[in-house]
């Protein structure tokens, strides 16, 4: 193998590698099943399907550890303003107890046999740079109806960090702007109404950019859950753009 031709195999083999993704991810599953308190008696329903970051160590942990939070926070019945649980075990066997807890109190017609939580994390993006995932939970407790609402975690793939969606944007104000012209074709509102005229909630009749916000496949999303800016009967309102529109206001660094 001469000199040049063994040059050539090393740069390609380097070239091979950097575009390896550094972090990849797996899907796991858990339920009430896995618990020993529910072998003997009924249980309330959890149902967990999450994504665990596999790869290099510290930023896979950093990753896992965001992501674990996310899902013991879903399950958090208590009056506490943080849950004490660690594990997903623990919280899970937290929310169980808490319907047995409260289940003495409840009169017979309104005893639900137990309470019903499902989290549902996906892996809904990811480049060399960035990784979005969409998350929802849903949480039944009694009442009418239960509660779900849907989320994004985003991860700086070089240093694990979450990463709140508007610093993605080097023109944020650009980028509202267009949304808003984005929301009112997609919801048959002339430019020069107000963004309340057929019925949205919207404060101070001003559009406004949503607290879950992130990358899924080759949109971006801007999501409104129930009762944000409509009733719950409207359901979750999703306005997804094409990545390539926004680029403009985008931060080229996590393109």
């Amino acid at each position: 193998m001469n000199y040049g031709f063994r040059l050539l195999f090393v740069l390609f083999f380097l070239s091979g590698c950097k575009q390896e993704a550094v972090i990849e991810f797996t899907s796991s599953y858990f339920s009430e099943e896995e618990l020993e308190l529910c072998n003997n008696e009924p249980c309330s329903q959890v149902s967990i399907e999450y994504q665990v970051a596999k790869g290099d160590e510290s930023i896979a942990a950093a990753i896992n550890e965001k992501i674990e939070w996310y899902i013991i926070a879903s399950l958090f019945l208590g009056d506490d303003d943080a849950p004490s649980a660690k594990t997903i075990h623990a919280a899970a066997t937290e929310f169980i107890l808490a319907y047995r807890d409260h289940q003495p109190d409840l009169p017979s017609n309104l005893d639900l046999g137990g309470y019903d939580a499902e989290v549902n994390i996906y892996h809904a993006f990811q480049n060399e740079s960035i990784v979005s995932l969409e998350m929802y939970a849903y949480l039944f407790t009694g009442g009418a109806h239960g509660y779900g609402a849907t989320s994004f975690l985003l991860f700086d793939l070089k240093t694990g960090e979450g990463m709140e969606a508007r610093s993605l944007f080097t023109d944020l104000a650009g980028f509202a702007a267009y949304a808003e012209r984005k929301f009112k074709e997609e919801h048959e509102i002339t430019e020069d109404a107000s963004i309340n005229s057929t019925g949205f909630w919207f404060e101070d009749d001003q559009f406004y950019l949503p607290d879950t916000m992130g990358f899924s496949e080759d949109k971006f999303v801007l999501l409104f859950n129930p009762y944000e800016i409509a009733s719950y009967a409207a359901g979750a309102i999703r306005l997804e753009i094409p990545i390539e529109e926004i680029t403009p206001y985008l931060d080229t660094e996590f393109l």
